[in-house]
């Protein structure tokens, strides 16, 4: 921890309060644009030159626009689905270009710049750029891939650089850290949503590329005062001693911990593949199928993904509370992993009733009820799992593959996003109702596997998590801590 001289707020160093304020613009950002991005596609399909005869449709069919609409949906969740993938790989990168050349400080302001020019360039108004919409496309989100990242594996590792090892503040820091990303998604869905879905998309973007702007111009103009030298420098080499112990191979028990990780790390595709329609068949569905009326306002579609973070902010301390009153009877984290299959079931379960109400009607529109289950369970199964799979990874990994396991958990993950893809095209060749309901199934038979192979992973991790007793306090601020979501996913998901 360096010693900044800035004095504390609440208890904390003001550093926290400097990075949540960067994290909550930087979330603000990038959930706004992932909001409207599949609707930005799919509206502006002619402006990319995404036509009927780009997809081979005959235009005198009688069912010509019909399958234009599905060949967009298409096409933009599958744009988003490689998009999504890759967000989750280049934090791979971005924290070996910090640990080894630029520090975590400069990453982290290198890849906000790169993820505000990226929402420029999306922002950029097609009238500027006659026959150039798609490359500007393309450019867009490659400049905010690899701004995320730079930017996504570095700031929580600041977050724990402001506290010294042991310091009981350390996980209450993370809890509010965690709820600058919520709010900012939550600003993100409503400010871009809104601007996007009532005035333009394009507009949508540029207002995010302002909102990651701002976090930069703050981290830059602030960090020397209340950062002082955390994250300046790379980190140190390893000491003679740890080289040493690196070259060591894998215990027994250090093997069988590595494959409690990779197992549960490949059900996580199963669970991302399902929660990641969030962004893609479910916001289309949201936008097309939905009644959206609400006291005489039509909601934009991109505001029922704010349910998620708000459910987060709403559910967290619930959880945290709950696994302390269960005391010896608190399911262990496979368990909890089925639980959040289980719960990921029912969000579908929700969506197939949803599509039950319209049945093949072209016109006839589901309740929105059925949108705010959805998720509120998605929510429910995010916090029985993402949290969990972090600390886990934490708990079992190796010493000497700590970073690489926590790679590897993060690949999976984009491996899920960019299946998701794939199970949202599903709706548009199947239709809604087979797509959800195969989803549930999905769901609930990996619940019921990992509850059934539960004892077998608890005996691999060899006492891993056998913890001493804790206090209220101390065990709820633990649990907080981890929930940071699809970062933990939503920061790290």
């Amino acid at each position: 921890m360096s010693n900044t001289n800035s004095g504390t707020m609440f208890g904390h160093p003001k550093g926290l309060f400097l990075l949540f304020g960067t994290e909550m613009w930087e979330r603000m950002s990038y959930y706004g644009m992932r909001g409207i991005f599949v609707l930005y596609l799919v509206a502006f399909a002619a402006n990319f030159g995404w036509d009927m005869a780009y997809f081979g449709i005959d235009p005198a069919a009688a069912d010509a626009q019909d399958q234009l609409t599905k060949a967009l949906n298409k096409n933009a969740l599958g744009i988003l689905g490689i998009y999504a993938f890759w967000v989750y790989v280049t934090p791979v990168l971005g924290g070996w270009m910090a640990d080894n050349h630029w520090g975590q400080r400069k990453a982290i302001i290198v890849g906000g710049v790169l993820m505000a020019l990226g929402q420029f360039t999306l922002g950029t108004p097609h009238s500027m750029i006659p026959g150039l919409e798609v490359e500007f496309l393309y450019l867009g989100l490659f400049l905010l891939i690899m701004g995320n990242g730079f930017f996504k594996p570095n700031i929580s590792t600041m977050v724990g650089d402001l506290y010294t090892e042991g310091d009981k503040r350390r996980d209450a820091a993370f809890t509010i850290f965690y709820m600058g990303i919520n709010l900012g998604s939550i600003l993100g869905y409503f400010v871009v949503g809104t601007i996007g879905e009532k005035i333009n998309y394009q507009y949508g973007f540029l207002v995010a590329g302002v909102g990651m702007l701002l976090g930069v111009i703050l981290q830059i103009s602030m960090s020397k005062k209340f950062l002082g030298n955390v994250g300046v420098e790379p980190a140190a080499k390893k000491s003679a001693d740890n080289q040493q112990a690196s070259n060591a191979p894998l215990t027994s028990e250090e093997r069988d911990r590595v494959k409690v990780i990779l197992i549960m790390s490949f059900f996580t595709i199963i669970f991302w593949l399902g929660f990641e329609q969030a962004a893609g068949s479910m916001n289309l569905f949201a936008k097309q199928k939905t009644d959206l009326v609400m006291f005489g306002f039509e909601i934009p579609a991109s505001w029922l993904q704010s349910v998620n973070p708000i459910f987060v902010i709403l559910f967290a301390p619930m959880f945290a509370a709950m696994w302390l009153k269960m005391g010896a009877a608190e399911p262990n984290s496979p368990k909890k992993f089925a639980m959040g299959m289980f719960f990921l079931g029912l969000g579908f379960i929700s969506m197939v009733m949803a599509a039950i109400q319209i049945g093949d009607s072209d016109t006839a529109k589901a309740s929105i009820i059925w949108l705010i289950l959805a998720y509120m369970f998605h929510t429910m199964g995010e916090l029985c799992l993402s949290p969990i799979g972090l600390s886990l990874v934490t708990k079992l990994a190796p010493l000497k593959y700590t970073s690489l396991l926590m790679g590897m958990w993060f690949f999976f993950s984009g491996v899920g996003n960019y299946a998701a893809a794939w199970v949202g095209q599903m709706v548009g060749d199947v239709g809604p109702f087979a797509a959800f309901m195969g989803v549930a199934i999905m769901a609930f038979v990996a619940g019921i596997l990992l509850w059934l192979i539960s004892g077998k992973l608890v005996d691999w991790m060899h006492g891993a998590e056998d913890n001493q007793p804790k206090d209220l306090t101390e065990k709820i601020e633990e649990e907080l801590s981890v929930t940071g979501t699809h970062e933990g996913i939503k920061e790290q998901h």
